[in-house]
């Protein structure tokens, strides 16, 4: 591994799509795949709030703040030539426009400096179907469907180019995604 290899480029890619479209089913197998993964951060800030005793974190504002610094501090430490993300700062502006959430100067901040930051082909995972609720996702399939549209106009406006990964068996899905990567 000499310099070359030390200088080569980190690839990062995202992740996007509806709630229970599969993101995470299709990031545990990348990570099979041998590649370096970060998990989406918003499950996580409701999970622990939730604890706190805050039954629904996502009414106050500050919840997408807290998203955007703990997706920071989990791309911060992401390590590998490729690392696929579910889901970044521009998810974190859709939600903040689908909740009716003002966009916040840490989210701007973050969005102005991921510019370089991420590839800009993005997968977007297309929904299965339906939603199978969780304590943290409680979001019909229509209002999913929404949420969806929303994430493809965020990306579409921040300049992103949308890889559509359609519905199917994960090993199709992974090698999909496997072989957009592989174009580049």
């Amino acid at each position: 591994m000499g310099a070359s290899k030390r200088n080569s480029p980190v690839h990062r890619y995202i992740l996007t799509g509806a709630p229970g479209a599969g993101k995470t089913v299709l990031l545990r197998a990348l990570e099979r795949a041998g590649h370096a993964v970060v998990e989406e951060a918003a499950t996580d800030v409701i999970a622990l709030a939730q604890a706190e005793g805050v039954a629904e974190p996502w009414t106050d504002p500050s919840f997408i703040d807290a998203i955007v610094a703990l997706q920071r501090q989990r791309e911060t430490r992401a390590a590998g030539e490729v690392v696929f993300f579910d889901r970044s700062p521009v998810c974190a502006l859709a939600l903040a426009r689908f909740l009716g959430h003002p966009v916040s100067d840490l989210l701007r901040a973050e969005l102005a400096r991921i510019a370089e930051v991420y590839q800009r082909r993005v997968f977007l995972v297309r929904g299965l179907g339906f939603v199978t609720p969780t304590a943290a996702r409680r979001i019909s399939l229509e209002d999913a469907l929404r949420f969806e549209a929303v994430h493809e106009a965020a990306y579409a406006e921040l300049g992103y180019e949308l890889i559509p990964i359609a519905p199917g068996p994960t090993a199709e899905r992974t090698a999909a995604v496997l072989a957009r990567i592989t174009e580049a």
